[in-house]
């Protein structure tokens, strides 16, 4: 592989569901937690324990934070990934993108819509039937 060239991994390609990477992945991690402090709420409350009850619901609030922040996160993972492949492949289109990257469409567009609002990338020719992307500069 050249030094010009990136790999990028496609999204599709990665573990399957039960690889080491979702247990350590707040997308497993979050809804799991939140789980158990709902049914440590509950068990609290069955027991009139009110400190365990307030524990408990601050895991629940504390878990449901981990999860949007892990779904921030994961759309400027996106977008970096969109970013280098239209970097190392200039002149590319949105189907292009989302085909290399194993994205939909509509998650490629968005990723490449962020990007040129923020001036990262440019259209080439935006007037095309198919618009075609470079890396500003």
């Amino acid at each position: 592989m050249g030094r010009s060239e990136v790999y990028v991994e496609p999204e599709t390609a990665r573990g399957g569901c039960l690889s080491a990477n979702l247990f350590r992945s707040l997308r497993f991690t979050a809804p799991a937690l939140f789980a158990l402090g709902l049914l440590n709420a509950a068990t609290a409350q069955m027991g009139g324990d009110e400190g365990a009850l307030a524990t408990a619901l601050c895991l629940c609030v504390c878990a449901a934070g981990l999860f949007v922040e892990d779904q921030l996160q994961r759309g400027l993972r996106r977008d970096q990934r969109v970013l280098a492949y239209v970097g190392s492949h200039p002149k590319t289109s949105m189907p292009d993108v989302a085909r290399a990257l194993g994205l939909p469409d509509h998650k490629a567009e968005a990723s490449l819509m962020r990007l040129a609002d923020q001036a990262l990338v440019s259209y080439l020719d935006r007037d095309a039937a198919v618009p075609t992307y470079i890396i500003s500069g």
